[in-house]
């Protein structure tokens, strides 16, 4: 074993979200180091996609100079003052993957971050709870007082189906469609790999079966872009029009390999009062999706996971419920908003990767969390938030996840605060952390209630006029406003729906901006700092 030194801050993994730590680290002139098990960062996507064509949205003329809006249409680029922009290595709205690779090397090498590649990290001690140890394929060790882990989730998911083993996996399956010429093919999965890879059998094979449990769900509907994207749905299209494939509902109860390699796989379906069926087929596919690596950390530091095991299971601030010290960045902190928010892509977990730095600027380096001092009046506070949702991309892009805080303290003053994840601002605010509040608001970008049970194209369900300035029945993307008492509840006393527009700007003096205002002054008490002839607006509880 080899000592190979001691840092303040070990970042596992050299894709997306550990360059995005790293440069965060650098930045603030913190001692720490990214280890990388291949030679360059994002080794992942050497790999995948599968079919190499990102579906991460890549829209390069927007029409708008402000840097910050184009990141609402940019979801490849990674946060910095400096650059680079993924938007200037690619013109395709869907890049091929091997873009993202270089475009990695490039962010990594023009911030000078600090990487030891061909590192792979082999295990992680913390006797005594004390410094962290980690060893790597060599058996050198790198000492750390905190450890970021930002490997992503690397390993195939393989569901408890009898047999599963007999299938091949969307890891290793072969991509070429001549392979495939008059198979039966059975996809297990219900995700963008599973049409991924059916859509690219369209042409060859003789029937396609994608199936698994559940109502398929779109992303255009629920808004979630984990969930199937219109970029791969050219297969609902062929089972719809009859043309051999389809989309079986159901439980996959057992995978059966004869002698001769083939398959029968039984089906329990779910909308045939639970009739189960044996099919037979050429090949089978898992494409389950895949789960965070927990093997490295020994017994005295092991993470417990969450959501069958396959994510790591975290506090509010990105720090393991079990583990004190170890923090993780990137797609697996999605459990904090699974299916609800984007912590899992790029375009989400950024801004969380952002947060993150902040917390551990607070805690660790007494920093405080970056902040504007405003008048305590109504006017300043409603100037506030209105320049910031018609311009932010971190509450675009982590809706109803991220927040502004407006923090009111009990002496009066009033400090405006960006991007704080609301379930920490809650927690933060009870234990004191923010400082003495008499009480705070948060600001917040979200879908209205039940907005995934509407078809958005269908036009007998009316939406929301765009000069109904209450705003409470919005099922579009609109601004939410919500005050709170330091109690740690989380349960708002007051709520404020500022009424959806298909631009997106929310700046119509009588639609948008009075109403908020009149809200805000009711809230703060500042009854004198309405306009004449204002209404209050009555507060939700």
């Amino acid at each position: 074993m080899s000592l190979l030194g001691q840092v303040d801050y070990l970042v596992i993994g050299g894709g997306p979200a550990g360059l995005q730590a790293g440069y965060f680290l650098e930045k603030s002139g913190r001692d720490y180091l990214i280890v990388e098990e291949s030679d360059a960062p994002g080794a992942f996507f050497t790999r995948f996609p599968r079919h190499r064509t990102l579906i991460s949205s890549n829209k390069v003329h927007t029409g708008w100079n402000d840097p910050e809006l184009r990141l609402r249409v940019d979801w490849n680029s990674l946060l910095s003052d400096e650059g680079p922009l993924f938007t200037a290595y690619s013109p395709r709205y869907f890049p091929p993957a091997d873009v993202m690779v270089r475009y990695l090397a490039d962010f990594a090498r023009e911030h000078e971050l600090r990487i030891r590649f061909n590192t792979r990290v082999t295990g992680v001690t913390r006797p005594g709870g004390g410094l962290f140890s980690a060893s790597d394929q060599h058996g050198n060790v790198v000492r750390a007082r905190r450890i970021i882990v930002a490997t992503g989730v690397s390993r195939p998911y393989v569901p408890p189906i009898e047999g599963a083993e007999e299938a091949e996996h969307y890891c290793e399956v072969s991509v070429d469609p001549a392979e495939f010429t008059d198979k039966r093919v059975l996809i297990i999965g219900r995700g963008n790999s599973a049409f991924e890879t059916a859509d690219n059998l369209i042409e060859t094979a003789a029937v396609i079966h994608v199936a698994g449990p559940g109502s398929l769900k779109l992303a255009w509907r629920t808004h979630f872009v984990g969930h199937l994207r219109a970029v791969n749905n050219n297969f609902l299209d062929t089972y719809q029009l009859k043309s051999q494939n389809a989309v079986l509902d159901g439980d996959i109860l057992r995978i059966a390999r004869n002698p001769d390699g083939t398959y029968v796989v039984s089906v329990r379906f779910a909308r045939v009062e639970e009739v189960v069926k044996d099919i037979p087929y050429d090949r089978v596919i898992l494409a389950t999706g895949f789960r965070f690596d927990a093997s490295i950390f020994a017994d005295d530091c092991r993470p417990d996971l969450v959501i069958k095991d396959r994510f790591p299971q975290l506090t509010d601030a990105w720090e393991s419920v079990n583990v004190p010290d170890l923090y993780f960045a990137g797609t697996i902190t999605q459990s904090l908003d699974f299916k609800k928010s984007t912590s899992g892509f790029i375009h989400g977990f950024r801004y969380g990767v952002k947060a993150l730095h902040r917390m551990i600027e607070r805690r660790y380096h007494d920093q405080a969390w970056p902040h504007t001092v405003l008048p305590a009046a109504a006017g300043a506070v409603t100037d506030a938030v209105i320049g910031r949702v018609n311009r932010t991309s971190a509450l675009w892009q982590l809706f109803g996840f991220l927040g502004d805080a407006v923090l009111v303290g009990t002496d009066g003053d009033v400090r405006y605060c960006e991007e704080v994840p609301v379930a920490h601002l809650h927690a933060s605010a009870a234990r004191g952390e923010f400082g003495n509040l008499s009480s705070y608001f948060t600001v917040t970008l979200e879908y209205g209630a039940d907005h995934d049970q509407v078809d958005p194209f269908d036009i007998t369900v009316s939406r929301t006029p765009q000069r109904d300035t209450s705003g409470l029945d919005a099922r579009y993307l609109h601004p939410v406003v919500r005050q709170f008492l330091p109690d740690g509840t989380g349960k708002p006393v007051a709520e404020h729906h500022t009424t959806e527009n298909l631009e997106n700007e929310w700046d119509k003096p009588d639609v948008h901006i009075g109403p908020l205002r009149s809200f805000l002054a009711s809230r703060l008490s500042t009854g004198d700092d309405l306009p004449a002839g204002g209404e209050l607006a009555a507060p939700r509880t």
